[in-house]
C-alpha cells in the first residue's frame, strides 16, 4: 500500500505541472463566461493527457529512452531533420517561459488575495524559491513534494466546489455533450492547451522511474492524471459562480459571500500552491527536452548538475521573473500562453505517435489498434481547434470574423481528418519496413 500510495505521489508531479494559474485562470473564466458549457473540453483533455502521458512512460520504460532521446535519434540523421529540432525547442523554450510568467504572477495573485505585501517582492521571493528547489539533488523527492502539495491544492479546490452544490444535471450534460458558445473558441484551446502542456510530455518521459512496470505506472499516471482532471473540473465549477467580469478578485470575493470568510483563504492557498508548483516544473520540463535532445554531444555538462542542464532552467525561470516583474497583467498573459500551447499540442502528439509505434523501440509494446484509435483522435481534434483558432486569430488581425458558413466547417474537418490519415498511414508503412 504505501509503494503504491508513493507512486501515486510521484506521478502526481505531472498534474502539479499542469494545474498552475494557467489552468486556474482559464477553467475559472471558462465557468465564469459559460457556466458549466465547456466542461466537455477538459473531459476530453485529462483522456487525451492520460493517453499521451502514459505512452511517453511506456517509451521510457521499455526502450530506456527520453522521448526527446528517441526524437533526437529518429531525426538527427533525415534531411531537414534540423527543423523538427528547432521546432521542438523553440515551442517547449517560449512555451514555458511564457507559462513561467504566469506561474509566477498567478503565484503572487495568490498571496495578495490573503495579504498585503508587494507585488514584486513575492514574485521575487517565490523565484528564488523556485531556484533553490531545482538546485535539489534528488528528482524523486522533489517530484514528491510537488506531489503532496498538488494534493493540497486539489482538496481545496474540490472541497469549495462540493460546498456550491452545483447543479449536477448540468454538470452532466456539460461534460459529455460538446458544445462550442460564440466567443468561447480560444477557451476551449486554452483549457486543452493548459491540461495537454506539450513540454509535460517530455518533463513524464525525463523523470519516469525505468525500474518500474509498465503495469505499476499505469496505476500511478491513472490516479494522478485523474486527480488533476477533477480538480480542474472543480475550477471551472468555481468560476461559474462569478457574474461579471473575471479577475481573481471578483472570484474570491463571491466564494467568500457565499460560503464563509474560510473560502477566500482557500482559493488564494490553491491560486499560490499552483503557481509554485509549476513555477519549478516549467524550467525543470525545459532542462529535461533540452538535455535530452542534445546530450549526445556532451554528456557531463548535460547531466542534472551540469552547467548546461542549469543553464536552461535558469534562462526559463530569469526569463519569467523579467516579465513577471514588468507588470504585466496576469489573466490575458495566461490565457495566451494556453492557447500556444494548445497550437504546439499536435506536432508534439505526432512526434510521439511516431516513437510509440517504432518496433525497433517498443517491441511487443507498441500501440494496439485501439490506443492508435485514441491517439488519431486526439491529434485530429487538437488539429481542428489549432487550425480553427489559427484562422479565427489571423482574420481578426484584419478586424474580421469567420463567416459563418458550413462548407468552412466540414472542409477544416475534412483538411485535419486527411492530415491525421495520412500520419497513420505513414507509421503503418514506416513499421512494415522496420
Amino acid at each position: 500500500m504505501k509503494r503504491r500510495l508513493l507512486n501515486i505521489l510521484f506521478w502526481s508531479v505531472l498534474s502539479a505541472a499542469f494545474i498552475g494559474p494557467g489552468t486556474i485562470t482559464t477553467a475559472a473564466k471558462a465557468g465564469a463566461n459559460f457556466q458549466f458549457d465547456l466542461l466537455w473540453a477538459l473531459v476530453f483533455s485529462t483522456i487525451a493527457c492520460l493517453v499521451l502521458q502514459e505512452a511517453a512512460a511506456r517509451l521510457s520504460i521499455v526502450s530506456n529512452k527520453n522521448l526527446g532521446t528517441a526524437i533526437a535519434e529518429t531525426f538527427r540523421d533525415v534531411k531537414g531533420g534540423w527543423m523538427v529540432f528547432v521546432l521542438i525547442i523553440g515551442a517547449i523554450i517560449i512555451g514555458s517561459a511564457a507559462y513561467q510568467t504566469g506561474n509566477l504572477l498567478g503565484a503572487a495573485e495568490g498571496i495578495l488575495l490573503i495579504g498585503t505585501f508587494k507585488s514584486w517582492q513575492i514574485i521575487i521571493a517565490i523565484g528564488l524559491l523556485a531556484g533553490i528547489a531545482l538546485l535539489f539533488p534528488s528528482m524523486q523527492i522533489l517530484a514528491r513534494t510537488l506531489g503532496f502539495l498538488v494534493v493540497l491544492m486539489g482538496f481545496a479546490f474540490i472541497t469549495t466546489a462540493i460546498l456550491m452544490k452545483p447543479d449536477m444535471s448540468s454538470i452532466a450534460s456539460g461534460s459529455f455533450i460538446p458544445q462550442m458558445p460564440e466567443g468561447s473558441g480560444l477557451l476551449i484551446l486554452g483549457l486543452i492547451g493548459t491540461t495537454v502542456v506539450p513540454y509535460n510530455i517530455f518533463l513524464g518521459s525525463g523523470l519516469t522511474d525505468k525500474t518500474q512496470s509498465i503495469k505499476e505506472m499505469r496505476f500511478g499516471i491513472s490516479i494522478a492524471i485523474l486527480l488533476g482532471g477533477i480538480t480542474s473540473m472543480a475550477v471551472l465549477i468555481v468560476g461559474s459562480s462569478i457574474s461579471g467580469e473575471f479577475t481573481y478578485v471578483a472570484l474570491g470575493q463571491t466564494l467568500s459571500k457565499s460560503l464563509g470568510s474560510w473560502a477566500l483563504w482557500f482559493f488564494g492557498f490553491g491560486l499560490f500552491a499552483a503557481g509554485f508548483s509549476s513555477s519549478i516544473t516549467a524550467p525543470l520540463a525545459s532542462a529535461i527536452t533540452a538535455r535530452d535532445l542534445f546530450q549526445h554531444k556532451n554528456q557531463r555538462k548535460w547531466a542534472e548538475k551540469g552547467i548546461y542542464f542549469k543553464g536552461i532552467w535558469g534562462l526559463v525561470l530569469l526569463t519569467g521573473l523579467g516579465f513577471g516583474l514588468v507588470g504585466l497583467k496576469p489573466i490575458p498573459a495566461i490565457i495566451a500562453a494556453q492557447a500556444l500551447n494548445g497550437l504546439i499540442l499536435p506536432f508534439i502528439s505526432i512526434f510521439l505517435w511516431f516513437a510509440i509505434n517504432n518496433k525497433r523501440l517498443m517491441a511487443q509494446n507498441k500501440n494496439s489498434k485501439t490506443q492508435n484509435i485514441l491517439f488519431g483522435s486526439i491529434v485530429w481534434v487538437s488539429l481542428i481547434l489549432g487550425l480553427w483558432n489559427v484562422l479565427k486569430s489571423s482574420l481578426g488581425f484584419f478586424n474580421q470574423k469567420i463567416p459563418e458558413n458550413p462548407f468552412l466547417f466540414y472542409s477544416l474537418f475534412a483538411i485535419t481528418l486527411s492530415i491525421t490519415l495520412l500520419v497513420a498511414y505513414r507509421i503503418q508503412k514506416s513499421n512494415n519496413y522496420a
